[in-house]
């Protein structure tokens, strides 16, 4: 889970510098070019790099925002050979954006039953 967890937060680094000049798009352009390796890694689950991402997290100089933890987990997934989603939603009143990964349409990185309140505005 090491080397997960150092990937992990590496990619969060990446992500940096996009997430505080709220550019956005530049953020889902990467995770949107981000391939699924061909060959998938049978010793990686989707629960231990959910582990590795949180572990990251947690030990990152500021507070990760969920667009940033999700990019990052999406793309470790395709690291790993899992054909993993960003989902983007937002919510109307009060108006709140929220992202989270789905890995065969199932959430697997945030409660599915606190997306209910958000409509789904893209998936990458």
């Amino acid at each position: 889970m090491t080397s997960l967890t150092i990937r992990s937060y590496l990619l969060l680094l990446s992500f940096e510098w996009d997430i505080v000049r709220r550019n956005f798009r530049k953020v889902y352009k990467r995770v949107q070019a981000h391939a699924v390796r061909p060959l998938p890694r049978q010793d990686v689950s989707p629960e231990l790099s959910c582990r590795a991402v949180n572990v990251a997290c947690a030990v990152y100089f500021k507070e990760v925002q969920c667009l940033q933890r999700s990019a990052t987990l999406v793309c470790l997934l395709r690291d790993c050979g899992m054909p993993a989603s960003l989902v983007l939603g937002a919510q109307r009143l009060p108006f709140r954006g929220h992202a989270w990964v789905e890995l065969g349409g199932e959430v697997v990185n945030d409660n599915p039953s606190a997306l209910e309140k958000y409509n789904i505005l893209d998936r990458c």
